[in-house]
């Protein structure tokens, strides 16, 4: 058999870092261990009834089993347009300022091969979400990594940046609520983020994945809110996480019109767009998805509050959680991420996800998926308190 030797770009890609724990986990369940499994970012729970029913309805349509429109099924971009209007305020051309993505993580590994050149340079957030990386390193480009630290709620600091790096970046990656420090970010963040941009001509992507679960007084701040926003960047936007959508794979980009235009021609070439089923599945959810929402955002408040009361009670105190459905939580003392999530994992059997997997900032914190029920949840605390490490 022959081996033959894989491109350049597929040898730059990064090493899966959560891969030995996800390993290590599957061989506990395979011994007949009970696991609680909180080191994940898949939604546990299922997708509404109606939006199914769309798509049950939908696939029956003929017109659906063609191919669909290159860039998407205009009905699909007009409902994101109301949505981003009814949410947030934000008026978006539906022709030129959409991009229908598969999945979100598809347009944030595409947008670096859309907009970068090798050896250009990219300000990434460190903790931040690994799969920026990928992009990056198919595009040969160089990451530069921007420190979320708690003292400054886990925002990036502008000011303490290399002049150098801020006028060779070409792209910023921002994501809040973010993942993994489940901090959110305010309008004036995003106004300096904007002036920051403009001034160095800089691209910005704010991943808005976690945008509809927010524990805050508000909704969680779109960047596209900020005065400037579609002048300098695009925001994009799953229903993953807003309707327990995850296996459908159907996102979109909003913002600037020129790399609107880049994301839609690359995926010219890759695809010819989602099943139109889906699109009008999508463009249900869309329309008529408000109570789910705000029942979902209720769900995770619910299993917020139950964890943080429960690990206040074992003495684990001092998390983060203002959005998305994860608490990011320090680790006690003489212990690093690695090593406490290890033996969480092998004492305990609780799955945790180790804070250095996400960047070098990660170090000392676990992140913590808020994706089982109140009573696991407690029941994981409880674990952990056995261990006696607070």
């Amino acid at each position: 058999m022959i081996e033959f030797e894989y491109a350049a770009a597929l040898k730059r890609l990064p090493e899966q870092f959560f891969a030995q724990l996800v390993k290590k986990t599957q061989n506990l369940i395979q011994q007949g261990h009970d696991v609680i499994n909180l080191g994940q970012g898949n939604p546990d729970l299922p997708t509404p009834d109606f939006i199914v029913e769309a798509l049950q309805r939908a696939a029956t349509h003929r017109k659906f089993h063609k191919y669909a429109p290159f860039q998407g099924f205009p009905f699909l971009k007009e409902a994101i347009a109301d949505f981003y209007q009814r949410e947030y305020g934000v008026e978006v051309d539906p022709k030129t300022e959409v991009a229908i993505l598969f999945g979100s993580k598809t347009g944030l590994v595409e947008i670096s091969q859309c907009l970068l050149n090798a050896g250009d340079k990219v300000l990434v957030p460190d903790p931040g979400y690994p799969d920026y990386m990928s992009g990056i390193s198919l595009a040969g480009a160089e990451a530069v990594y921007m420190p979320l630290k708690a003292e400054r709620q886990f925002l990036p600091n502008y000011q303490q940046m290399a002049a150098t790096d801020l006028e060779q970046a070409k792209l910023m990656f921002l994501n809040y609520p973010n993942n993994p420090t489940a901090a959110t970010a305010t309008k004036a963040f995003f106004d300096e983020t904007i002036e920051v941009a403009k001034r160095h001509h800089i691209c910005v992507v704010h991943d808005f994945a976690y945008g509809s679960i927010g524990f805050e007084d508000s909704k969680p701040q779109s960047f596209l809110q900020s005065e400037g926003a579609k002048e300098v960047g695009v925001e994009m936007y799953t229903l993953s996480k807003s309707f327990n959508m995850a296996g459908w794979r159907v996102a979109f980009a909003i913002g600037n019109p020129s790399v609107i235009k880049a994301l839609e021609l690359i995926q010219d070439h890759y695809y010819v767009s989602l099943f139109g089923a889906i699109q009008m599945a999508a463009k249900e959810a869309l329309d008529h998805g408000q109570t789910a929402m705000e029942q979902l955002n209720r769900t995770y408040r619910e299993r917020r509050d139950t964890f943080l009361q429960a690990a206040e009670a074992i003495g684990w105190k001092g998390g983060t959680a203002q959005g998305s459905f994860f608490v990011w939580m320090p680790v006690p003392k003489g212990y690093g991420s690695e090593a406490f999530a290890d033996l969480l994992l092998e004492e305990a059997h609780v799955v945790v996800a180790p804070g250095n997997g996400f960047g070098e900032t990660g170090e000392g914190f676990v992140r913590i998926g808020l994706l089982d029920e109140p009573h696991r949840l407690q029941e994981a605390c409880q674990r952990v308190g056995a261990l006696s490490v607070f």
